[in-house]
């Protein structure tokens, strides 16, 4: 990936794939002093489950996935939900959803004692499972679009789902490397991973 990402005033990365989700509505109105976008979330997903490389995650944030092409898609009938981005394990990034808009991500989740993380993050879905380690490509690409975020956004912190989502979700998992991605985002001190 290119080592510089501009996110423009529309919320959209240049130069980045576009698979439009229609699962997004607008952020709310920002209350006084409460800062609009700083958080990141991070997320892993993969499918089917334990699957690389197929084009089911961006079906299934677009709203189009074939429910009967496989035996675990019939359970994703009727979900919405998406990710502003998708790292996939050769390090490609797609973006779903303007980060202006809010992306379908977090669920029921808090971060520093505000509820609705979706209001206030970008949603970062990793493409992997949770009990296998992420590729050196995703990391580098991770780098590079946190670093565009930061050029955009006033962000504060990198958390993983399961931090803004304790005893409800569990990824990005325990092989992710925070030791790595705080390497990588060394001298910025205004983001804490």
């Amino acid at each position: 990936m290119n080592r510089a990402l501009q996110v423009g005033a529309d919320g959209w990365a240049a130069g980045v794939r576009r698979v439009a989700s229609p699962h997004f509505d607008a952020r709310p109105a920002v209350a006084a002093g409460d800062p609009r976008i700083d958080l990141v979330v991070l997320h892993c997903i993969s499918l089917p489950p334990g699957r690389f490389g197929s084009d089911g995650i961006a079906r299934f944030f677009a709203g189009i996935l074939d429910c009967d092409g496989h035996p675990f898609y019939a359970r994703l009938r009727g979900v919405r939900v998406s990710a502003h981005f998708l790292i996939g394990r050769d390090g490609a990034l797609t973006q779903f959803v303007s980060c202006r808009d809010r992306a379908w991500h977090a669920g029921a989740s808090a971060f520093e004692g505000r509820s609705g993380c979706n209001d206030f993050s970008i949603g970062v879905e990793l493409e992997g499972c949770e009990y296998e380690p992420f590729a050196d490509a995703q990391y580098a690409t991770l780098a590079v679009l946190l670093s565009g975020l930061r050029s955009a956004y006033p962000l504060r912190a990198v958390r993983g789902h399961s931090e803004v989502a304790p005893g409800r979700k569990t990824d990005p998992g325990p092989l992710f490397d925070w030791t790595r991605l705080r390497r990588d985002f060394a001298g910025n001190s205004a983001s804490d991973c």
